[in-house]
């Protein structure tokens, strides 16, 4: 089953099935929706102090209710931890489909970071989600999603592509691999350890370099091509198998948008942010744990020439406004002004690290695309908000509300998306992948954890800086 196929089948039902009652003693007004204690996958004795402080100290108890139930749902209800030949090891799902994705995967972890210092488990939690993402970049550093049993074959084996076992999906999305080295990189940050980060590790990341450098397609297609038998022409790939055209000019090609949607333009312009400062983080990585100068050096004249073609191609005029940063581009002066709720998107720059929030090009861009000049920001009924194609027309996505949030610096629009996103999630405690914008009831994806994690850390986010947000 694919993300869309479970999109088609999803219904409240399903939800009530996969989050059975147990419950939070806080305020007996709200239904008890979080897995039961004896069922949860992993317990983090600073991740529960933490709901229990910032419930405390919140005014807004439908808030704090919702917060204790989405913070804790990757730990509760998604993660497989083990050790395996003395290292940990921990295979994520995504929610809804037994499959591990290298980008949801670390997301869902991210906001977990800062407690690692004061829980050693969970630290050791996140190390072994480093380790199984190494394992599973050195399968296949061109795949997005993978299962935890190596031989276990993927109901998309008739894709025509270099399809391996283990592997559930291959379709080529840059930030496929630059999350793995964020994270790799902020938990390398927040403990000083470096015990995952030995030679497998910098043979995953020189694999991940090699990939980049062959989907600059400056000699030829490269390797990667994807055909699918569909209905659904956003799912495979035109050209037989190798996508659009686009002109090689030292961006990085990107066959497939982080919602697993194929490209218009392969130049994707966030995935291409993203690649440089992750190539970055992981030059630091390998010039201070393996004293590699060389390989540092590699990642970072890479990451020096896209961020030179950025500059020269990724800015255009927006439709309706002034110039700022297209969605896509093909190099030969085409491109895609949009915005899509999926991380990285253009909004997300600046919590990726990528852009400054102050940034006059991303400014013009943030309010274009918060606003109705962008054919994927909807409003009606229930609310207005960024959504995109992979739902379809007039489907508003939380992750886009969380990131407006997150991305702002405006208590009125800081209100506005804690706002929607508490209506919105219309009695269920958590967050969806999308919802109507004319009706939050009809709403896709009842487990959707990577959603309900970056919740809490946009609530945590609130509570340490504007408080007075939550009361």
């Amino acid at each position: 089953m694919n993300r869309r196929q479970f999109i088609q089948g999803a219904s409240f039902a399903a939800a009530s099935l996969l989050l059975a009652p147990t419950g939070w003693a806080g305020d007996s007004t709200f239904p008890v929706v979080r897995v039961p204690e004896s069922r949860r996958k992993f317990k983090s004795l600073a991740v529960e102090q933490i709901i229990q402080r910032v419930q405390a100290g919140m005014g807004n108890r439908e808030l704090a209710w919702m917060f204790g139930n989405c913070f804790p749902n990757t730990l509760d209800t998604t993660v497989n931890f083990e050790m395996v030949n003395g290292r940990p090891d921990t295979y994520v799902i995504t929610g809804d489909i037994d499959a591990m994705w290298l980008r949801d995967s670390s997301a869902q972890v991210w906001p977990y970071l800062p407690l690692m210092k004061e829980d050693p488990v969970l630290q050791q939690l996140i190390a072994g989600v480093i380790n199984r993402q190494v394992m599973c970049v050195l399968r296949d550093p061109y795949a997005n999603a993978f299962y935890k049993d190596p031989k276990k074959i993927s109901p998309w084996k008739s894709d025509l592509t270099d399809m391996k076992p283990g592997v559930h999906e291959r379709k080529w999305e840059i930030d496929s691999l630059c999350y793995p080295m964020r994270l790799a990189h902020g938990y390398w940050k927040a403990t000083h350890d470096i015990s995952p980060f030995g030679s497998t590790w910098r043979q995953a990341v020189l694999l991940s370099l090699k990939t980049f450098r062959e989907q600059q397609r400056k000699h030829g297609h490269g390797p990667y091509h994807f055909q699918r038998q569909t209905d659904t022409p956003s799912d495979t790939l035109t050209a037989e198998g190798y996508g659009n055209p686009a002109r090689p000019v030292g961006l990085i090609y990107s066959m497939f948008r982080p919602s697993d949607d194929a490209t218009l333009y392969p130049l994707l312009i966030p995935s291409n942010f993203f690649a440089v400062v992750s190539l970055r983080q992981v030059a630091e990585m390998l010039e201070g744990i393996h004293q590699d100068r060389f390989s540092a050096s590699q990642c970072r004249a890479l990451a020096n020439e896209v961020e030179k073609a950025l500059r020269e191609y990724a800015i255009v005029p927006l439709p309706g406004a002034g110039s700022g940063y297209a969605f896509e581009v093909d190099g030969y002066g085409k491109s895609n002004c949009m915005d899509d709720a999926n991380v990285p998107d253009l909004v997300s720059l600046p919590y990726l690290g990528v852009v400054n929030r102050e940034d006059p090009l991303y400014q013009s861009t943030r309010d274009w695309a918060l606003s109705p000049r962008n054919p994927y920001y909807f409003k009606g009924q229930a609310a207005e908000g960024l959504g995109g194609p992979h739902s379809g027309p007039n489907m508003i996505w939380p992750l886009g509300l969380i990131i407006q949030g997150l991305t702002s610096t405006d208590d009125n629009e800081i209100r506005h998306c804690l706002d929607t996103l508490q209506r919105t999630q219309v009695g269920t405690g958590f967050m969806h992948e999308s919802f109507d914008k004319d009706d939050a009831k009809k709403f896709t994806r009842p487990w959707f954890a990577w959603a309900n994690t970056m919740f809490g850390e946009f609530i945590l986010k609130v509570y340490n800086e504007r408080p007075r947000l939550l009361s």
